[in-house]
């Protein structure tokens, strides 16, 4: 059973990590329900700023990765996800 259940863990656990926002994603225009979103999406520990008309929400996944999702202020939907560099 044991072997099982690390069997799984070690398959799920790319997909999960992958899991984040995805483009046109509805995540809210204040920070309380975009943070809830985004974490949810697994997206953890955002930290907002605006930049280019955008709020840019720095964050990382399960695996440490960092993140830059863009959301566009006026519809809180997702506009871009990229790697943060």
């Amino acid at each position: 059973m044991k072997l099982l259940v690390t069997t799984c863990a070690l398959v799920l656990a790319p997909l999960a990590a992958a899991a984040l926002p995805a483009v046109g994603d509805m995540v809210g225009t204040d920070p309380a329900s975009a943070t809830t979103a985004l974490e949810a999406a697994g997206c953890m520990a955002p930290r907002f700023e605006a930049e280019d008309g955008k709020i840019e929400a720095k964050c990382h996944d399960a695996e440490m990765r960092k993140w830059e999702i863009y959301i566009d202020p006026q519809s809180g939907q997702v506009a871009k996800v990229k790697a943060d560099d």
